[in-house]
């Protein structure tokens, strides 16, 4: 086995170190791509209390389309975030804060 010297040891770290900054360099998330994200978080969060119609289109336990059945529909409980209208210019604002 042969021991690497300190020079190479430098140029590996350093190698790692560039090809993590594309990593860092993203381009910030779309108004869209923020929406959908909320979207997804706010569904899931229905869907760990076990139940399964947070939205209309969502599957229901025995396969149908969740449709009239679902959280978004009924009125009263629940509300949770289903469509790109339901999630306001403040709520997407709050998120980039809350995600920088």
């Amino acid at each position: 086995m042969t021991a690497i010297s300190s020079a190479a040891k430098t140029r590996i770290v350093l190698a790692c170190l560039l090809l993590t900054v594309p990593a860092l360099a993203r381009e910030p998330l779309t108004d869209a791509q923020v929406r959908d994200a909320i979207i997804k978080d706010s569904v899931a969060a229905y869907l760990a209390t076990g139940h399964p119609c947070a939205c209309p289109y969502n599957v229901a336990r025995n396969g149908s389309s969740c449709g009239g059945r679902s959280a978004y529909i009924r009125p009263g409980g629940a509300a949770p975030l289903c469509y790109p209208k339901d999630v306001s210019d403040g709520m997407v604002a709050d998120w980039r804060r809350s995600h920088q």
